[in-house]
């Protein structure tokens, strides 16, 4: 048997629309306000995409800055994994129409839909195939155009989304001598399926006009449920991946940015203070799978990271799905 390939990352990139949307914009659709919606969630403004953008032209930005990042090119990649819930169409895969518009010849590709632990399930799938000795150069993708999909008269969600795209480049360590991967973990509980989706658009409901006028292709969610499981799940991982650690080795936790509230409240359960977790959601709100990756690559190119510490990733979302990364930088 063949000795298991040691995996890194080579090289992160992430992309957000150019249109902002700050807090005054729903204030013309349900009776909220700014201080309202920072109070609860923390978000001050998010990216929303543009009428003549979908997921994939998000992708394709992520995706080239990460291959500059890690110096490669498109020809170089063997493998392309999408984490999304919004996808450009239900047929092709988002993956295939990026392969495509890179001009990544030579990759496989293929989507997953983790909701918000899209870009860990992406991760943790090239880490698997890199390990192996399946593939040498994987990109891993979080890309999300959630402003299509929330419903502007509940309050409860549509303050939450924004859009944009995070990306890695997956390499075997000793090429890339950085962030080697030591430990992955994914999980699920389809029994909280509830607390989190999106019912209409798919096989069990296809779209017509009744599913239209009830809105059913509308992100719905059920706050109280989702913030216990939440910050429960937050915890819980951080203390997996820990394991056999001290905190004195960790440098930063980057976790799902989903609101301010529950990753506060995941803190207070660990004990840890804010110096240690990279935080980016007044400005980007809730991105689902791209959440994680464009806080990875922001902290990455503003210098947060130590070389020879150790990196936390975590993600949670609808399915009820989680998962977790840690890494040596």
């Amino acid at each position: 048997m063949s000795s298991r390939v040691r995996v890194g990352i080579a090289g992160t990139g992430s992309y957000v629309p150019e249109r902002v949307v700050a807090n005054s914009f729903f204030e013309a659709h349900i009776d909220t306000s700014d201080e309202w919606i920072v109070q609860r969630t923390g978000i001050k403004e998010r990216r929303f995409v543009a009428p003549d953008q979908a997921t994939s032209d998000l992708c394709l930005i992520a995706a080239q800055r990460a291959l500059e990042s890690a110096r490669l090119t498109p020809a170089d990649l063997d493998l392309i994994i999408v984490g999304t819930l919004t996808p450009d169409h239900l047929l092709p895969g988002t993956s295939a129409l990026l392969q495509e518009m890179l001009g990544a010849k030579r990759a496989g590709a293929f989507d997953v839909n983790a909701a918000c632990t899209g870009f860990l399930t992406a991760l943790n799938t090239a880490e698997a195939f890199i390990a192996a000795g399946r593939a040498r150069h994987v990109l891993a993708i979080g890309a999300e155009s959630l402003s299509r999909f929330v419903d502007l008269k509940d309050r409860s969600s549509c303050i939450l989304f924004g859009d944009g795209a995070g990306a890695a480049i997956v390499a075997p360590h000793d090429e890339c001598k950085q962030g080697e991967i030591l430990r992955t973990s994914l999980g699920a509980d389809g029994s909280g399926y509830k607390f989190i989706h999106m019912t209409g658009g798919g096989s069990r409901l296809p779209p017509t006009h009744e599913t239209l006028e009830s809105g059913e292709h509308f992100i719905r969610v059920q706050g109280r449920e989702t913030y216990r499981f939440a910050v429960h799940k937050m915890a819980e991982i951080i203390t997996e991946m820990m394991e056999g650690h001290t905190a004195d080795e960790l440098c930063l936790v980057v976790p799902h940015q989903v609101n301010q509230r529950i990753i506060d409240g995941a803190l207070e359960r660990l004990g840890w203070s804010e110096e240690k977790i990279m935080v980016n959601i007044q400005r980007y709100g809730n991105t689902s799978a791209a959440s994680v990756p464009i806080a990875f690559d922001e902290a990455v190119r503003t210098g947060r990271l130590v070389k020879g510490k150790l990196v936390i990733l975590v993600a949670f979302g609808a399915g009820l799905t989680w998962g977790g990364a840690l890494l040596r930088w």
